[in-house]
């Protein structure tokens, strides 16, 4: 009997060690690109979000994107047309946070509520247009706000331990999915086996999520790392040090929002401090810290970074010109400025 029951208890545990898609759906109708994708949660990757073409006979071996959360969030709900997108060009893209079938829409009207991008016209991916607030309207958020900061610090003094106790997302979380697709991709079992092309594998994060990127991209598993409207500057963050940038061994890409992105002085130091590795960094005001995250697709800087990966992950050198390139770049991108130095 006890043999029975090991053996039972063998079974139950390799059913689920190799990939098993539990829950999907389509977003946007799969993407712009090729090879539909979907939105995936899978059974022994219960912490992550998958985003990969619908058929996977339809491709040969799909690159790896490894994505980290603008906030170190543990959700890829606002991010959600940009990962999209770029899986139907034939990626395989995992991010940080467990399946989700919220609407980034609705995510993106609270942050635009709080912060509207300065003389730009929003559009969302539905084609509805997002207005600028009023001087009254930004009065009154701008209240709102520091009623909400100020009740939170009030939590936090009466309460230490609650900041402590929020769920967090830590820089190896990038590492454990690789970890996690290697092994599938050698399991007869798994979906995923003969599909992935451990070869070719970037990491990129927005945000505080680009520190996590920073973070791991001393790993030699990695082909190239992207940094979108991050920067590390002189302070640590999420597992990052200014130090963190004598370990790169790849070609960094920073897409940042132009002066007014949050992230932009960092950005402008990292690039200045990064001296042996190749480096490219574009600026798009008057974007900001938005990005063009919640436009059709995922908008320009999904573009953007779809050809960035072509380029690196694909061997595809024709898509390098939006970054060598600075003519071309400025007829794609009217108003966008770029940086490149090691190259």
């Amino acid at each position: 009997m006890r043999k029975i029951f090991i053996t039972l208890l063998l079974t139950l545990s390799a059913a689920f060690c190799f990939a098993q898609t539990e829950k999907s759906h389509i977003v946007q109708g799969g993407g712009s690109g090729p090879y539909k994708a979907m939105v995936a949660a899978d059974a022994s990757l219960p912490n992550f979000t998958i985003y990969r073409p619908q058929d996977l006979k339809a491709v040969d071996k799909l690159p790896v994107l490894l994505y980290a959360n603008g906030g170190c969030a543990n959700s890829t709900v606002q991010m959600r047309f940009l990962l999209n997108d770029v899986a139907s060009h034939g990626y395989l893209v995992i991010g940080i946070g467990p399946y989700e079938e919220d609407d980034p829409l609705e995510s993106w009207r609270n942050v635009m509520r709080d912060m509207y991008p300065e003389g730009k016209n929003v559009v969302f991916a539905n084609g509805e247009k997002i207005k600028a607030p009023s001087a009254a309207e930004m009065k009154a958020r701008q209240e709102e706000q520091a009623k909400r900061r100020a009740e939170m610090m009030e939590q936090m003094r009466k309460n230490p331990q609650a900041q402590q106790a929020r769920p967090r997302t830590y820089a190896r979380q990038l590492l454990e999915a690789l970890d996690w697709l290697t092994d599938q991709s050698i399991d007869p079992n798994s979906e995923y086996y003969g599909k992935v092309d451990l070869c070719h594998v970037a990491a990129m994060g927005q945000s505080c999520g680009g520190a996590q990127a920073m973070a791991i991209a001393h790993d030699p598993r990695l082909t190239t790392c992207i940094l979108l409207n991050s920067g590390i500057g002189d302070r640590g963050m999420s597992g990052a040090t200014p130090s963190s940038l004598n370990s790169l061994h790849t070609p960094m890409l920073y897409l940042i929002g132009g002066p007014t992105d949050v992230a932009y002085a960092n950005a402008v130091k990292d690039f200045a401090n990064i001296k042996h590795v190749p480096v490219v960094m574009i600026n798009t005001p008057p974007d900001g810290h938005h990005g063009t995250y919640y436009e059709l697709y995922g908008g320009a800087y999904a573009t953007a970074v779809r050809k960035w990966l072509d380029w690196h992950l694909k061997g595809q050198v024709g898509q390098s010109a939006l970054f060598l390139d600075t003519e071309y770049m400025l007829w794609k991108n009217p108003g966008w400025t770029v940086d490149r130095k090691n190259w």
